[in-house]
């Protein structure tokens, strides 16, 4: 199972706005197997999921499971469509909210992010 988590630009704690997240860290979770070493995937503007056009591949794809600190409607429902669930987490290092997913644990409650209210609204107009 492939878990990609929304990273600030240093790579260290986890990133709220999730469409606009261009850091991301990318593990390939394998059943029984320790923790595998982060992928780190640096997206373009134009593979931001806010710009992005479905009209080719994405390296996200395959992704089952997206972890952000925050997210609007239409990003989720867009992931949705790529096969993937959303998690938003108040957990700031990405590495403890892997390990609370790979052990079945929830995760910490979502941080007030006035990002979201805004992408909320942005969602009512959104192609996804």
């Amino acid at each position: 199972m492939k878990i990609a988590i929304a990273t600030k630009n240093d790579w260290t704690a986890v990133s709220g706005h999730a469409g606009q997240t261009c850091d991301w860290l990318v593990f390939d979770c394998q059943p029984e197997q320790p923790t595998p070493p982060a992928q780190r995937v640096r997206l373009t503007k134009e593979q931001l999921p806010h710009h992005f056009k479905d009209d080719g591949p994405h390296p996200l794809h395959g992704v089952e499971i997206m972890v952000a600190a925050s997210a609007g409607d239409g990003y989720v429902r867009h992931m949705q469509k790529w096969g993937a669930t959303v998690l938003l987490t108040g957990e700031a290092d990405p590495y403890i909210a892997l390990v609370k997913i790979l052990a079945g644990e929830a995760l910490a409650d979502t941080r007030f992010d006035i990002t979201t209210t805004l992408c909320k609204l942005r969602d009512v107009f959104s192609r996804h």
